[in-house]
């Protein structure tokens, strides 16, 4: 009995340690979950106001309110709703370097690495997509609902400002030509 306690204990904190620290470099995963949000953020159609004037009063006019979609709660959940499943679409590789990225693969049977080991990656990142968000979820959906972010903001304001995942330099080397990574696709 005693012995079947320990080796639970051993094995929920082995799984634990393996998930926390499955993902190496935050700061590229980071940049890599940025630059999804960017492309649905850049994706956006223009759609009209959400008509919620719904009751008619004593004179048959009708009441209630008249929301901008830009500043709506149904636009940040449209964004961030499957963020994280669309980030099952990323893979880790080496290209060109040593140092590994996060790419988007278009056709996981056309892959060059092992497909085993890539989707467990692609796994890792999604879990980790859902623990950034859970982090800065309601400070993502503040900014998203003020007009805040920018084109090519999104990276900065995610990952050097609110999960402080990736530092001052490691962005400025970003801008300067060696980028997140995230840029290339199978």
């Amino acid at each position: 009995m005693e012995g079947s306690k320990v080796a639970t204990v051993i094995l929920i904190f082995t799984i634990f340690f393996t998930v926390v620290s499955s993902i190496d470099d935050k700061c590229a995963a980071c940049n890599a979950v940025a630059e999804e949000l960017q492309w649905g953020i850049s994706k956006e159609k223009p759609r009209n106001h959400l008509d919620m004037r719904h009751r008619l009063d004593s004179q048959g006019q009708r009441r209630g309110k008249l929301i901008d979609y830009r500043v709506s709660e149904l636009r940040v959940v449209e964004l961030l709703d499957g963020l994280c499943d669309k980030m099952q679409d990323y893979t880790l590789s080496k290209i060109d370097s040593d140092r590994p990225v996060w790419i988007k693969v278009r056709d996981w049977d056309n892959l060059t690495i092992d497909k085993q080991e890539a989707r467990a990656y692609s796994k890792d990142i999604s879990t980790y997509c859902g623990r950034l968000l859970e982090e800065t979820e309601d400070e993502i959906a503040e900014l998203i609902k003020k007009g805040s972010l920018g084109v090519g903001d999104v990276s900065k304001v995610l990952c050097q400002d609110l999960s402080k995942h990736c530092s001052k330099t490691s962005a400025s080397d970003e801008e300067n030509g060696s980028n997140g990574g995230s840029d290339g696709e199978l």
